[in-house]
């Protein structure tokens, strides 16, 4: 891809984005709005790979998806206007996002299982619950034809990943047990 033609993408994502966060500020969206910015590059390199018949599960933050699957940005827009946000979804684009954390992920293998190309956008507090390796797991040892996005902004929320998931204590007993034979 052009140089020119990917700095007019980025723009207009950046742009679309302005525009929403705009709308928000006015009271004139009074659901959450979950804004991008930042990993424009990354997606359109990523977004070169998938196939208007491959389907894209996102998240709570997708309008970039969207606009990068195809999907119209005065549908997109309008959608954010009637509260869907959180929750685009489009079957004409083969497009669905849920603002469960985690909660594309089974979906997303169950499209696999029918042998259509699946992309999965989650992020790095998703990628660290436990329903995303056992889909992860299940669909290698399947060879689905779905592909794990993992987008890592570093923060779950508003807290850094790291100290949501990587806390530490000290033990007091073993894992299971006592640490010693009883006799019953």
């Amino acid at each position: 891809m052009k140089k020119e033609l990917q700095q007019r993408i980025v723009e207009e994502l950046i742009a679309f984005e302005v525009d929403i966060a705009s709308l928000f500020e006015q009271a004139k969206i009074p659901s959450p709005v979950h804004l991008s910015k930042g990993n424009e590059y990354e997606l359109i390199t990523i977004f070169r790979d998938i196939k208007p018949t491959d389907w894209v599960f996102s998240n709570h933050r997708s309008h970039y998806h969207a606009l990068l699957k195809g999907i119209p940005p005065e549908w997109l827009k309008a959608e954010i206007l009637a509260n869907r946000s959180i929750t685009i979804n489009n079957a004409e684009y083969n497009f669905f996002s849920s603002a469960i954390v985690g909660g594309i992920l089974p979906i997303a293998v169950g499209v696999a299982m029918t042998q259509q190309v699946v992309w999965c956008f989650c992020g790095d507090m998703a990628s660290e619950t436990g329903i995303f390796h056992e889909c992860v797991k299940y669909a290698t040892g399947h060879k689905l034809p779905i592909h794990f996005v993992v987008e890592d902004n570093g923060f779950s929320v508003d807290t850094p990943t790291g100290k949501v998931w990587r806390y530490s204590y000290q033990r007091e007993f073993p894992h299971q047990g006592m640490g010693k034979f009883v006799i019953f």
